[in-house]
């Protein structure tokens, strides 16, 4: 039987099975006395007219009947029709029905279908009638051909629920390797993704396509692009030649989905976005922040009166470095409350062309003194006053020291550095005083208590709070002190650390001095290094596709957030060392231009992004447990990871993850089940034990005996 055919034909059953057997559930207990289960059942369609599947369709009004009254929810959100009008049908509800009103001229020879989702809903319980669609034609016959696809997001790997997938016949005009179809034309076909990102796009003609799928953030069923995600397929594709798919009812998302015959990778394309100063402002007194509209602005010049250009230190705050703060290297008495100046940068003209521009600053800034502030120099006034009138001499209390730092401290292992964060950039840094000492092996900490209690006795005896610290004796170390390259106001100190040792680091007071003139006081600290054998190792080993290609491999944690990266990764073995036991994960970037990062992809120049794939084993699954003095050893086989995307390799990659999905579910459940097993039986009862297992041997023979993922198929 031809794909689309028996793909049509699954559908009808499916949905008669859903509604069918509603109605029949409903109509045995139309009789049911007050108290009663609560209504869960959707509404069900008792009649249409015109009847569904109307050809020659000439009206302008459509009313569909239901076996109860119904609302409309949603409506904006929800309702679309496909292919889109210019003006939507109003929609309003009538006794026991919705009545249509088509407000738009309809072309000839043309089928429509009008996309409720899940905006009918009953008028009592408010149960969604799902997927719900009324289909008509202008011409002699209905356009029956079905496609089905996956949107997913090309960044984080995951589905993008709820996109929209917009079909142009493939003659519309386009010129080669630049691709505006997608701004300049209305979809012939339009299709919505469910919650798991799969979408089953109907009533298509057997023609070629060009098809794109855009994610909608603002739900005005129009690509944004400076807010919605796009992806685009390389060629065009036609509903005649796509490999055959099964379609199924999804008993535990409760809504149809299929096998994906197209995959779609989901980019932001922000070269889309229209470049401006947005806003400009002045939070701190030596610090003045441009937000622009655009990634990677031309700024040609920033200026300030009274402030040399020397005197400006420019931090760049994002990737795209579409945030600037300009730090002012100059004493606070120069600072007026208010600064003037100007920035000339490129920015988007009414036709889209980059045109320099200049933008007038008045940046203001006011000192605003807090509670705690106040309180105090009320405090202090008050003993000024009677210290004045006591004829006694004052003296003021030290104020504390305006600059901030914060430093890591404690445990570090020997790949790593000790870190600095400064509040502000520095402008001078003395590495020649910054005394680092090696202070032998590491002690365990109840060795490291007896010693800090003798020392707080000896420091008792000789009346002082704690003991000078006295290293001089120490061997001292060398150590490199750097910026960190994507941070300036972060620094780090890196020495040859050993394993299970200690080290005593010392920063004098004026090492560090801030824009503002600040500096630090002085800094003290201890460092253990920690045991290797208390943490795992990761070792990757990586066969690349050819000798020029290169990767990044991620090593992430349960959640998903980077704990470890290496670049520039090549053919060879790669290990992450110091691993903390628990859950990771792998994660691999085909670094196409070999920058180290992830770059997203153009629609304009038909240019996808960058590929990111995980690492999945055998069995599907992403997560692996590493242990204590243990190496793992992955075998990662560039050709097979990034091999290339088909039918059949989309599938099963979603085979298994929704076999990983149910199995975490059954894991949920078996634990609830014995949750309550156990309160049962310190309550001195085991009613249910025998129905909780029932319910469990039925789960797992539902994932052992089904060919689509533990999911019933039709």
């Amino acid at each position: 039987m031809k794909a689309n055919k028996w793909v049509k034909r699954v559908m009808q059953v499916a949905m008669v099975a859903v509604f069918g057997s509603s109605l029949l559930w409903r109509c045995a207990n139309q009789t049911a006395l007050q108290g009663g289960p609560k209504d869960s059942l959707p509404p069900i369609v008792v009649s249409a007219l015109p009847a569904f599947n109307t050809t020659n369709f000439t009206g302008r009004e459509i009313f569909i009947g239901f076996d109860e009254y119904v609302q409309i929810k949603d409506q904006q959100k929800e309702f679309f029709t496909s292919p889109m009008m210019k003006k939507n049908p109003t929609i309003t509800t009538s006794g026991r029905g919705i009545r249509i009103t088509i407000l738009d001229t309809l072309e000839e020879n043309q089928t429509y279908a009008l996309n409720f989702g899940r905006s009918i809903v009953d008028n009592n319980e408010g149960n969604p009638l799902s997927n719900f669609r009324y289909v008509f034609s202008t011409g002699s016959t209905i356009d029956s051909m079905v496609m089905s696809g996956y949107t997913v997001s090309a960044s984080k790997g995951d589905s993008v629920s709820n996109s929209l997938i917009f079909f142009y016949p493939a003659e519309v005009d386009s010129i080669p390797d630049y691709d505006s179809i997608l701004l300049k034309y209305k979809p012939a076909v339009v299709a919505k993704a469910g919650g798991n990102g799969i979408f089953i796009a109907q009533n298509l003609k057997p023609i070629d396509y060009k098809i794109y799928a855009i994610e909608d953030k603002n739900n005005n069923f129009t690509y944004d692009p400076e807010t919605d995600m796009v992806g685009f397929l390389d060629s065009v594709h036609n509903p005649l030649n796509g490999p055959d798919f099964r379609v199924w009812y999804d008993t535990t998302r409760h809504y149809l989905t299929a096998e994906p015959q197209l995959y779609f990778k989901m980019f932001t394309d922000g070269r889309f976005k229209r470049q401006n100063l947005a806003e400009s402002k002045r939070d701190e007194q030596h610090k003045v922040t441009l937000y622009f509209g655009a990634p990677n602005p031309e700024v040609l010049e920033f200026r300030l009166d009274s402030i040399a250009p020397e005197e400006v230190v420019t931090e760049y705050l994002t990737r795209g470095k579409d945030t600037i703060n300009y730090w002012l290297n100059v004493p606070s008495e120069r600072l007026g409350d208010t600064l003037r100046g100007h920035v000339v940068y490129l920015k988007h003209d009414s036709i889209n062309n980059l045109v320099p521009d200049t933008a007038k600053l008045s940046l203001v800034w006011k000192y605003i003194e807090s509670k705690e502030e106040k309180k105090a120099r009320e405090e202090e006034e008050r003993k000024m006053e009677e210290a004045l009138k006591d004829s006694v001499e004052y003296v003021p209390p030290v104020k504390p020291n305006p600059f901030k730092v914060e430093q890591s401290k404690g445990d570090l292992n020997p790949e790593q550095t000790i870190t600095f964060t400064f509040k502000m950039p520095l402008v001078a840094v003395d590495t020649a005083a910054i005394d680092l000492r090696f202070a032998g092996d590491a002690l365990s900490k109840e060795e490291e208590q007896k010693i800090a209690e003798e020392k707080a006795k000896e420091a008792k005896k000789r009346g002082l709070e704690t003991l000078p610290e006295d290293n001089s004796e120490l061997p001292k170390m060398e150590y490199e002190l750097f910026r960190d390259s994507l941070d300036m106001k972060k620094w780090h100190l890196r020495a040859a650390w050993e394993p299970k040792k200690k080290y005593s680091l010392m920063v004098p007071a004026g090492a560090f001095v801030n824009v503002a003139g600040e500096s630090n006081d002085t800094l003290r600290s201890d460092h253990i290094t920690l045991n290797p054998d208390e943490f795992g190792k990761v070792i990757v080993r990586v066969v690349g596709k050819n000798p020029e290609s290169r990767y990044v491999i991620y090593l992430k944690d349960e959640r998903g957030s980077n704990l470890a990266e290496i670049k520039d990764a090549t053919s060879g073995t790669y290990t992450f060392n110091y691993v903390k036991p628990g859950k990771v994960r792998l994660g691999f970037l085909e670094d196409v231009n070999g920058n180290g990062r992830w770059d997203t992809g153009n629609l304009i120049e038909r240019r996808q992004p960058e590929r990111t794939e995980p690492y999945v084993d055998d069995k599907g699954e992403e997560m692996m447990e590493v242990k204590a003095n243990w190496e793992m050893e992955i075998a990662a086989d560039m050709n097979e990871i990034f091999k290339p995307i088909t039918f059949e390799s989309v599938n099963e990659q979603l085979r298994k993850t929704e076999a990983v999905r149910l199995r975490k579910i059954l894991e949920d459940r078996e634990k609830k089940r014995q949750e309550e097993l156990k309160k049962q039986q310190q309550g001195g009862g085991l009613g249910g034990f025998s129905s909780g297992m029932g319910a469990m041997k039925g789960a797992m023979n539902s994932i052992g005996g089904s060919g689509a993922s533990g999911m019933n198929r039709y």
